[in-house]
C-alpha cells in the first residue's frame, strides 16, 4: 500500500501548482506540545478516511471538527491533505487555520521540496517527514529547508534501524513513532515501548496511531512519550470534544 501511495504521490507532484501565500499567523507546533495542560500533549487529527479503514467519518465538517478539538483541549491539529487515499484536501489547512488558534500539522506523504514550500504557502505550521518514505539524507534536506521556511518537522519512524540512520546525520527536534506498520498497516503500541530507548533525550517524543483509551495514554506516557497523535478514536466519538474527554478521563483539560 505504501508503494502504491508513493507512486500516486509522484504523479501528483509532477502536476503540482503552487498556491498563493495565505495570510495566516504562524504558531509554534513545537512550543504548543511542550506547554500542554494534559497528561501528554494531544495532536488531534482531522481525518475523513484511510486506506485500511475506508470512510471513518461520514458527516465530515473539518472546520467544525477543528473548533471542537480546540474547545476540547487539544494542543495541536493534524490535517490529512492526501486526496486519493485519505479524502483530504490542502484547502482544509488555511480554512482551519483561520478558524482556530492552534498550530496545524500538515499530514501527507512528502517526497518533493515543492511540497514543503506548498505547506508553508497554505499556512501549515509543521510538516510530516516519514523515514519509511525518504532516504535519511533526503529527509535531512527537507528538514533543513522546512526549518528555513519557519516550519517545524515531525520526523516519523517505525523502526529503530530507520531512527539510527537519521541520528547518524542529525537529531530531529520532534520524533514520532508510528505504531502502524506502513507496509502491513498492522498496529501495536509495542512499537512505542520498543523504540523509546533509542529516542534522544533532547527530542520531543510523540507516539502515533493505535491510541484509543485512557489506558493507552498511560501506557505510551510510561514508555516516555510526551505527546500523542490521535485520529480514528476521536473521529468515531459522538463528538470530537467528547472523544478527547474519553481519551484523557479526568485528566483532560477543561
Amino acid at each position: 500500500m505504501l508503494n502504491k501511495i508513493i507512486e500516486t504521490k509522484k504523479e501528483e507532484v509532477a502536476q503540482l501548482v503552487l498556491p498563493p501565500k495565505e495570510s495566516v499567523k504562524p504558531v509554534s507546533f513545537f512550543n504548543a506540545l511542550q506547554n500542554t495542560k494534559n497528561e501528554v500533549a494531544l495532536i488531534a487529527e482531522v481525518k475523513k478516511a484511510s486506506p485500511s479503514k475506508g470512510i471513518i467519518k461520514g458527516n465530515f465538517d473539518p472546520i467544525q471538527i477543528a473548533k471542537e478539538y480546540e474547545s476540547g483541549g487539544a494542543d495541536a491539529i493534524s490535517v490529512l491533505t492526501d486526496s486519493r487515499y485519505f479524502q483530504g484536501k490542502r484547502e482544509y489547512i488555511p480554512a482551519i487555520k483561520k478558524a482556530v488558534s492552534l498550530p496545524i500539522l500538515r499530514k501527507d506523504f512528502i517526497i518533493d521540496e515543492n511540497q514543503v514550500l506548498e505547506s508553508k504557502l497554505i499556512g501549515a505550521d509543521a510538516i510530516l517527514l516519514i523515514a519509511e518514505v525518504l532516504e535519511a539524507s533526503k529527509l535531512y534536506e527537507f528538514y533543513q529547508f522546512a526549518t528555513e521556511l519557519g516550519l517545524d518537522c515531525l520526523v516519523e519512524i517505525h523502526s529503530s534501524e530507520a531512527l539510527e540512520g537519521i541520528l547518524s546525520i542529525f537529531t530531529p527536534k520532534i520524533i514520532g513513532v508510528n505504531n502502524r506498520n506502513l507496509k502491513t498497516f498492522e498496529v501495536t503500541l509495542e512499537q512505542t515501548e520498543t523504540i523509546t530507548s533509542y529516542i534522544p533525550e533532547e527530542s520531543l517524543f510523540i507516539s502515533e496511531s493505535g491510541i484509543f483509551t485512557h489506558d493507552d495514554i498511560l501506557r505510551v506516557k510510561k514508555a516516555g512519550a510526551k505527546a500523542v497523535l490521535v485520529g480514528e478514536s476521536l473521529m468515531r466519538a459522538e463528538t470530537p470534544a467528547q472523544g478527547i474527554l474519553t481519551l484523557f478521563g479526568a485528566g483532560a483539560a477543561q
